[in-house]
């Protein structure tokens, strides 16, 4: 049996928890979602019946992991000879980032893709404040940087990269110097390359 199954669809967010897989380098069966015929072991797993969704099958027992960050954090976690989690020292920016990237990165981009308007009155009461303080702030990180922690790539770099290069791909996040030479820096990665793959001949396939 492999270390896990993953439940995913190659035009979603599984392409994040796929990548974080590749890098940890677990062993692992995937289970194609259907949005209209839901697995019974998917909506078991997770009653919100989402993707990405982990089945871990530890020497303890199966655990089941969700969302697309917690998925990444977990798997640099449990799998250390990856070493892709974060030194003490690396610490306070890999959490910082990564739940940044997880919370004001994705509600921003998603309330511009979607339209839904923030008065300046109101940027107080939302968690990411607007669109255009959140691109700046992410900016000034990737300004100064090679990677979330610095010059060593991390997990966190699976979860703020591919918020990046779906941004830079679909045209949510603008075309920033910073931006571009971060997400080429991640597509350099035989891990990525790899997961990639998968996905985009999934998606191929699914068209034909």
């Amino acid at each position: 049996m492999a270390d896990y199954t993953f439940f995913t669809n190659p035009m979603s967010r599984g392409q994040i928890a796929r990548w974080a897989l590749h890098e940890a380098g677990v062993s692992y069966e995937q289970v194609l979602v259907d949005w209209a015929h839901k697995p019974d072991a998917l909506i078991a797993a997770n009653p919100m019946g989402k993707v990405p969704t982990i089945i871990h099958h530890a020497p303890g027992g199966d655990r089941v992991v969700t969302e697309a960050a917690a998925i990444c954090a977990y798997l640099a976690h449990t799998n250390t000879a990856a070493n892709l989690g974060p030194t003490d020292q690396e610490a306070a920016d890999y959490y910082r980032w990564l739940f940044f990237a997880a919370g004001p990165i994705e509600s921003a981009v998603m309330a511009r893709a979607l339209k839904l308007e923030v008065s300046k009155q109101q940027e107080g009461m939302v968690g990411w404040g607007s669109y255009d303080r959140v691109v700046e702030t992410l900016d000034g990180l990737l300004s100064g940087r090679q990677f979330v922690c610095g010059d060593r790539f991390t997990m966190a770099d699976v979860y703020v990269g591919s918020q990046v290069d779906w941004g830079l791909t679909f045209g949510t996040l603008p075309p920033l110097p910073s931006f571009a030479a971060y997400a080429e820096r991640l597509q350099a990665r035989e891990a990525y390359k790899a997961a990639k793959q998968i996905d985009n001949a999934l998606i191929a396939e699914a068209k034909a």
